[in-house]
């Protein structure tokens, strides 16, 4: 019989094994960074397009064009960039649509993540957050659900791997008795010009990130969903539109829309909503951390109200979709929040 000592050191080992995973897969997604930065200085510069008026439309006025002219080292810590994105939502208030449940968000330490997380939290939920190395965020992002008076398990680790989404889904329901609200939100992303510079290694990390860890997620969260639980799953405007140096990432947002709906369609019997929010650009660490700084300044200024939505103006979205009272009969939508008409 093993003795406690014994049993201790082995699940020390086995609780290692996914940081280990997810400190390499952030050394493999900065080898691609650095390849496609590579890449870039050798491209002539693009010509200037004509700059459009920002729209503010919302409680508070939002940061407008230019943003900091900043490159991040991937996966992208929020803490490090200029302009802190924005995701207190401190206009908005709370009414108990999530009093009582538990929800497990990927890609939960910065960006949309953290701010669906804290409007969850003040809607009454514990959450559970997903990331890959960022720790330092993850704890801000704890800190604040926390002021929002619910439970926080920030889980580090790699979605590409199912061993660990099968342990982070298992380490939520333990810590929480319960699984409501899965939030799919967890991606990678990295510009190539051409087709012939999208190598194997990328198109891997693209594919099994942004589609293969919403299945494997998916898959370990439902045997403990319930009747009235729900998935959200993030897509993207380039998932219906397309983007022309996104070709990876596109393809794999618009394979999300489309489990989305095959999903929904799947659990529809088991009283399972599954649904999707296409967001356009959004400041987050994520193109940051994809861009050089020049194209960074520009980010978001091409949309409909020329300027990117800060995350604060995504959350809402996420909160409509997870709550039984506001979203009951509605299932197997790609709900766009784009700054734009859709379409």
């Amino acid at each position: 019989m093993a003795t406690k000592a014994s049993k201790n050191k082995t699940a020390s080992r086995g609780a290692a094994r996914p940081a280990q995973g997810a400190s390499r897969t952030a050394q493999r997604q900065r080898e691609l960074q650095r390849q496609a930065d590579e890449r870039e200085k050798k491209k002539a510069p693009a010509k200037q397009a004509a700059k459009k008026k920002p729209v503010q439309a919302g409680a508070r006025e939002q940061p407008e064009n230019p943003m900091p002219a900043q490159h991040l080292r991937k996966p992208g810590n929020e803490h490090e960039l200029a302009l802190a994105p924005r995701f207190e939502a401190p206009d908005y208030r709370g009414s108990g649509k999530l009093e009582g449940m538990a929800a497990l968000i990927t890609g939960g330490d910065s960006g949309i993540g953290r701010a669906v997380a804290v409007l969850f939290a003040r809607e009454g939920a514990d959450v559970a957050i997903v990331y890959l190395d960022e720790h330092e965020d993850a704890r801000v992002t704890a800190e604040h659900v926390e002021a929002e008076g619910r439970r926080c398990l920030a889980i580090a680790g790699d979605v590409k791997d199912p061993a660990f989404c099968a342990e982070a889904v298992a380490r939520t329901v333990e810590a929480f008795g319960r699984l409501d609200v899965l939030v799919n939100n967890a991606a990678f992303q990295q510009h190539v010009t051409d087709l012939e510079d999208l190598s194997d290694e990328q198109l891997r990390e693209t594919l099994l990130t942004n589609i293969g860890g919403y299945f494997h997620m998916a898959r370990a969260a439902l045997p403990h969903l319930e009747r009235g639980a729900s998935i959200i799953n993030t897509g993207s405007e380039t998932g219906l539109f397309g983007n022309k140096q996104l070709l990876d990432y596109s393809a794999t947002k618009g394979a999300i829309h489309a489990f989305t709906k095959s999903l929904a369609s799947n659990l529809l019997e088991r009283g399972i909503r599954v649904n999707a929010v296409a967001p356009g650009p959004v400041w987050t660490p994520l193109n940051p951390a994809d861009r050089p700084p020049e194209e960074t300044a520009k980010f978001g200024q091409s949309s409909d109200m020329a300027r990117p939505a800060q995350p604060e103006e995504l959350a809402p979205a996420y909160v409509f979709l997870a709550s039984p009272v506001c979203a009951s009969y509605i299932n197997g939508i790609v709900l766009p929040v784009m700054g734009g008409p859709y379409g």
